[in-house]
């Protein structure tokens, strides 16, 4: 009787794991989002809250359009974000017209314990694999790292 050689896995293609990876990263930047979530903020909040993080000052309309967002949506966020005492605005010193939002030290707070929920979350998610799984992300992240510039 002739055996058959037990048939390989074809490797996936470049675009269907183009695909799964952009679907993994929405979930797992869904679920930083949600671990360090509570009722207080909407989701359009929190991340306006977070890109000031991130660029520092901005205008209302330079975070509408970094969010993808129409100003007056905008600025009804940013609204909320200061009546939570998240952010403050002032006048535009080089253009009386526009305002400057910012964060304050209570949105640097929120923001730090937003990272440090998703780092913790992350930290258990990881631990609860097995440690051939934990190589294998482990490896994966190397590979992810040299594609990036």
């Amino acid at each position: 009787m002739i055996e058959t050689p037990p048939e390989t896995p074809l490797a996936p293609s470049p675009a269907q794991t183009a695909l799964d990876l952009r679907t993994v990263v929405a979930r797992l930047l869904r679920r930083f989002r949600e671990a360090g979530a509570d009722d207080a903020l909407t989701p359009s909040q929190a991340s306006a809250l977070a890109r000031l993080g991130k660029g520092g000052v901005s205008t209302v309309s330079a975070l509408a359009s970094a969010e993808r967002v129409r100003p007056q949506s905008m600025a009804t966020t940013v609204e909320a974000l200061e009546g939570a005492g998240f952010v403050t605005r002032s006048q535009d010193p080089s253009d009386g017209r526009r305002q400057i939002i910012d964060l304050t030290d209570a949105g640097r707070a929120r923001i730090e314990g937003q990272k440090d929920a998703a780092a913790a979350w992350l930290e258990h998610a990881l631990t609860d694999l097995d440690p051939a799984d934990l190589r294998t992300v482990s490896a994966a992240m190397a590979v992810l790292e040299r594609m990036l510039p």
